[in-house]
């Protein structure tokens, strides 16, 4: 018997780890560019400060999957939105296509932002 391996537990992984980084990493980065350094709660680091740490690899590696792991997160999300909010589950296909391709486009747009900085 030839039974087919849905992809469902590794979009459900995406969608948790997705989460779980954005829920950790998006306010503290939101608080410092946004807030703290705005109004002068912190100093703010020189151009050439950002500009060191963003050539470090395992600077660049986190971003980066600060990045694909939200777009995957919303990806899903947005996903089971338009599935069980909307009830558009006979636009199964081109939903899931258009989430995840999004998704990943989304990433290689990451990817390739980060590689040339």
């Amino acid at each position: 018997m030839n039974r087919r391996r849905s992809p469902e537990p590794l979009l459900w992984m995406l969608f948790s780890s997705g989460g779980m980084v954005a829920a950790l990493m998006v306010p503290i980065l939101l608080f410092l560019f946004g807030v703290a350094f705005p109004i002068g709660l912190l100093s703010t680091p020189s151009h050439a400060h950002l500009y060191a740490v963003l050539h470090n690899p395992l600077t660049r590696l986190v971003l980066f999957g600060l990045c694909a792991l939200a777009l995957f997160h919303w990806a899903h999300r947005f996903r089971y939105t338009l599935y069980d909010g909307l009830q558009l589950k006979r636009y199964a296909v081109p939903i899931v296509i258009l989430c995840y391709g999004g998704a990943v486009v989304g990433s290689v747009i990451a990817a390739g932002l980060l590689l040339t900085v």
